[in-house]
């Protein structure tokens, strides 16, 4: 899971409510999908039937006891063949944890034909060994399904499953927004490959290539009887599945390096001829690191590939937060009144900076013993990108043509020291990272985050009126205020299919950055000033008002590259719509 340093936000960023061509933010556009699965559904009842003892959520523990209720009268006979055929497993797998045990079930179910067919795949070496362990439970599936009332009970839980939906959809904005304003790129979509064609002239058989287009998705699953904590994650040809029990925060947990992974496998392939180079200097690498006792897959497209998700996962965390707290700091040293008080604020963020590369230089560590062996490299080269803008997609070539395999088999011992540290400092909060720091111990910070956390569930009314009641209790810190209002009226109008409503709200959040520059002072921390600026540019973006845009953007490029900033986004709007005119 994200490490989050203590009661640390800005809401600064204005990733918020606009796509990159200035339409509402879709989750779609990126190859996002949020959708829960009658299949998994299904196979996960049927498992029920066993007894199953993993620990749920509680409205998991609220279907199990309705599903246990409406299968009491199913076949004694169903009943014992599913018992027999799950507790066998078991014994198989003696050492394996109880939410572990669905893992290779929900892997068949991603297997099967849809509901209500639910046909099991033709069998061949291709499939996973713990899939075709499992398979025959399949037939099954397909009993349960059909015994009396039970199809009909399981399209009543995949309706009730869309509340679940909506409540994954802030939390997976969020993801995929930090995501790709990080990596300056986009998800590749549509993967083109050349198949092989055979046809016959006459006794003359003729051979040709043709392209075939398959589409790539991002499917992120909600499932109640997902065991609680634990997320299942698959990759199938060009479908990726993340599925998540309740209450899954997915800008902060593993969905989000599936997402990564989603996001980079393809640009890793476009490399390919550039990997087949370094293939003997990898195999050396394989070998030294397996007589040492690591894990490494010999596969080096895997481990290109693992090794920049792991790099990207820990050092976009350290950026960001880095970024903020240095923000924090900036706002801060103007309020201290002598020189000894400004220094005490600047060693302060040298500390925190210290933890969050020691904490990173300890997740690489991590990745790299599981083999990630390019991790450490790949994070040095994020580095020199990050405030750059330019497309990751651009860079990666010239990395993999500068990789040395040779030199990365020292790294874990050239981080002993911050790996030593980060674990003392995890030790202090037990599990997670937690660093308690002076530069954001802000009572309206804390506020800000819990207000942002009630609008991740979709009560955005509720919001508004916590942070309309923060104008008056709060009255010196008005820009961040207004500022939140109108990130929130933004996210709100994300979806609104009645025009008229969405109007509304977008004419709202235009009037609560206007009000951020009208209650700014000589104080306000500029980044706050750039985001709200870039904020109103692409209100007027989505207005078709291309000649107020870019004035707005221009403002925003005046304060300059400051932290917390919208500079580089600024820049790569005003480069499309001058383009586009």
């Amino acid at each position: 899971m994200k490490k989050a340093l203590s009661a640390v936000i800005l809401l600064l960023l204005c990733s918020a409510a606009f796509a990159q061509d200035g339409t509402v933010f879709d989750l779609s556009g990126y190859g996002v999908r949020i959708e829960p699965d009658k299949r998994l559904i299904a196979v996960l009842a049927t498992l029920e039937v066993a007894g199953a003892d993993t620990q749920l959520a509680p409205e998991g523990e609220k279907l199990r006891n309705r599903i246990r209720a409406s299968t009491k009268d199913i076949s004694p006979d169903l009943r014992q063949k599913i018992e027999i055929f799950v507790n066998q497993y078991k014994r198989r797998h003696p050492e394996t944890k109880p939410s572990e045990i669905a893992a290779p079930f929900i892997s068949m179910a991603y297997a099967l034909t849809p509901a209500p067919a639910l046909a099991e795949p033709f069998r061949s070496v291709d499939l996973p060994d713990d899939l075709l362990e499992v398979l025959d439970f399949s037939v099954l599936v397909r009993e349960f399904y059909s015994s009396p009332g039970m199809a009909a009970e399981i399209d009543s839980i995949f309706k009730e499953y869309q509340d679940l939906t909506e409540r994954l959809r802030p939390s997976a904005r969020e993801m995929v927004t930090d995501v790709l304003d990080y990596l300056h790129t986009r998800p590749e979509l549509r993967y083109i490959e050349r198949v092989k064609v055979e046809t016959k002239k006459g006794s003359e058989t003729i051979t040709a290539y043709e392209p075939r287009e398959r589409e790539r998705t991002f499917t992120i699953v909600p499932e109640m009887l997902n065991s609680k904590g634990t997320i299942n994650f698959l990759n199938i040809t060009d479908d990726y599945y993340a599925i998540v029990p309740p209450g899954t925060d997915l800008s902060a947990s593993e969905v989000r390096r599936g997402f990564l992974q989603f996001v980079l496998d393809p640009l890793v392939l476009q490399t390919s001829k550039e990997i087949r180079e370094k293939q003997e200097a990898f195999r050396k690498l394989v070998a030294d690191r397996r007589a040492a006792g690591g894990t490494v897959s010999a596969d080096p497209y895997l481990t290109i590939s693992r090794s920049l998700v792991a790099a990207v996962d820990a050092r976009e965390e350290q950026y960001r937060k880095e970024k903020i707290s240095t923000a924090q700091a900036r706002s801060k040293i103007p309020l201290m009144k002598t020189d000894e008080e400004k220094q005490q604020v600047v060693a302060e963020l040298e500390r925190v900076k210290g933890l969050l590369s020691d904490e990173a230089a300890l997740q690489l560590s991590e990745s790299y013993e599981q083999g990630a062996v390019f991790c450490f490299y790949f994070a040095e080269k994020l580095r020199g990108i990050e405030e750059s803008g330019f497309d990751i997609a651009s860079s990666l070539k010239d990395w993999i043509i500068s990789l040395e395999p040779e030199k990365e088999n020292g790294r874990i011992e050239m981080f002993a020291d911050a790996r030593k540290r980060a674990m003392e400092e995890r030790a202090k909060g037990n599990t997670s990272l937690v660093i308690e720091t002076t530069l954001v111990e802000n009572p309206l910070t804390n506020k800000l985050l819990e207000i942002d956390k009630l609008a991740d569930t979709g009560k955005y009314a509720d919001a508004e009126t916590a942070l309309k009641k923060l104008l008056d209790e709060a009255p010196t810190e008005l820009p961040r205020i207004y500022y939140a209002l109108g990130r929130l009226s933004s996210r709100s109008a994300e979806g609104i299919k009645d025009p008229e409503e969405q109007n509304s709200r977008l004419i709202k959040a235009k009037t609560f950055y206007d009000n951020v520059l009208r209650s700014a002072t000589i104080n306000t921390d500029p980044g706050l000033l750039s985001s709200t600026y870039f904020a109103l540019g692409r209100i007027y973006e989505f207005y078709k008002q291309p000649e107020y845009a870019l004035k707005i953007y221009d403002a925003a490029l005046k304060i300059g590259k400051v932290e917390g900033g919208a500079y580089e986004e600024a820049f790569e709007a005003k480069k499309k719509l001058v383009g586009n005119n």
